[in-house]
């Protein structure tokens, strides 16, 4: 079962695509916001959510006071359940709850067309996106952050570590079982 953890959705349980989605562990997606909730990256910001599966990652920020969460997954299926978790969560906030957008597309084509800027991004792609790919999307969002903007990237811990685009840096990796989150930051403006 994937459940949104606080905010004012939290213990609602969100729908799961039957295949071709692997959500991030409620343990992970708990440190992970008990993190950012420490860091004040959370309320009132813009989040950007890649590869969404889902949706718990963005639907979990929407719900602790995100401002706008655009949610991106290319899979038709899951870009429908990722509709129906987003209206459901942002139902349970009422006017508490800020605004989203779901888009079925490429993330690379997302990033192409994008002229947002972002204050956090969550990126949990499948295991078969290689360093190689994840690295040009790090490339592209280094352009498309606000300065004190960051990034966390949830990867297999059997995958070798991606290298960070020039204007970023990696500030901190933690490990929780087969599952490693990379934070970055952007150094260069």
């Amino acid at each position: 079962m994937t459940r949104i953890i606080a905010g004012f959705a939290g213990s609602r349980e969100l729908k799961v695509p039957k295949e071709g989605t692997r959500p991030t562990s409620d343990r992970v997606r708990e440190a992970l916001f008990s993190s950012l909730d420490a860091a004040d990256l959370i309320r009132g910001s813009r989040v950007l959510d890649l590869y969404a599966g889902t949706g718990a990652l963005g639907l979990e920020a929407l719900s602790r006071g995100a401002k706008h969460v655009a949610l991106v997954e290319n899979n038709a299926k899951a870009a429908k359940i990722i509709k129906s978790n987003a209206r459901m969560v942002a139902h349970s906030g009422g006017k508490e709850s800020g605004s989203f957008e779901v888009r079925q597309e490429s993330v690379g084509s997302f990033l192409s067309q994008s002229r947002s800027l972002w204050n956090l991004v969550l990126i949990d792609p499948p295991y078969s996106v290689t360093n190689e790919e994840l690295e040009l999307v790090l490339e592209t969002l280094s352009r498309q952050m606000t300065r004190d903007g960051v990034i966390v990237v949830e990867r297999s811990v059997r995958d070798p570590l991606f290298t960070a685009p020039e204007r970023m840096k990696i500030i901190r990796t933690k490990d929780y079982g087969d599952t490693v989150l990379v934070w970055l930051e952007i150094v260069d403006y």
